[in-house]
């Protein structure tokens, strides 16, 4: 819990699964955090109310939610609706290459905007849920394109030219997804609150995209019962 003058940190917050442990455990280790969602025309918008109960929840010192429409440029399953969400893919085929639900440059954008937001408030620390194990395939969940965007940060502000350089934390980056659910777990977590699926049916989880797979995986592999509120079995 954070403690009076404890470091401001700005933290990610999608509403999934990923980034809602990733709050807890800047929480848990004593930042006040600064909690940032992104609007940027994804398909599964619904994840926006999550994130709003989720900051309350976990204690965020504030929530702000900032428009970049990225429909403007496609390209993506999440953000086109003429392109159709995979649904049903093995673990091989997830780990074969990089999917259509891929959002160019989408996390180069919300690390920016967090960027902003950090130097604005004073804080030096951004946590973001990133992981590079059980994911699906994304260039920017990788330990190179966070370092080599710590490394930007340090020459493209003014508080890294001053000495007081931004640090990036991505505490999941290195867990399986059955991890996280562990570690969420024993942080109280409350994981019937978020939301991962990439195509939500009339608000509950389709069940059968790439997130909503790898979430049920975590759940099964971590031996605790999965709250997610799924419309297919």
């Amino acid at each position: 819990m954070a403690r009076a003058g404890a470091k401001r940190a700005v933290v990610l917050l999608s509403g999934g699964l990923d980034s809602s442990t990733c709050l807890a455990v800047a929480r848990d280790e004593g930042r006040e955090a600064y909690t940032l969602s992104v609007d940027y025309g994804q398909r599964h918008r619904g994840e926006l109310a999550r994130a709003r109960r989720l900051a309350r929840t976990l204690g965020a010192a504030d929530h702000r939610v900032v428009k970049v429409d990225l429909r403007a440029f496609g390209g993506s399953a999440l953000t086109d609706g003429a392109l159709a969400v995979p649904k049903g893919r093995s673990a091989r085929e997830m780990a074969a290459g990089i999917p259509i639900t891929y959002v160019p440059a989408r996390n180069t954008v919300l690390l920016a905007l967090a960027l902003a937001h950090a130097e604005t408030i004073g804080a030096e620390d951004l946590y973001v849920g990133v992981n590079a194990i059980d994911y699906s395939g994304y260039p920017d969940c990788r330990p190179a394109f966070l370092r080599a965007f710590e490394r930007l940060a340090r020459v493209a502000t003014k508080a890294g030219v001053e000495g007081k350089p931004l640090r990036i934390h991505a505490p999941l980056l290195r867990l399986s997804k059955a991890g996280i659910v562990k570690l969420g777990t024993s942080l109280g977590v409350p994981y019937r609150m978020t939301l991962s699926c990439y195509d939500p049916i009339r608000g509950r989880a389709c069940g059968a995209c790439d997130a909503c797979r790898l979430r049920r995986k975590g759940f099964a592999e971590a031996g605790i019962p999965d709250p997610t509120l799924y419309s297919k079995k």
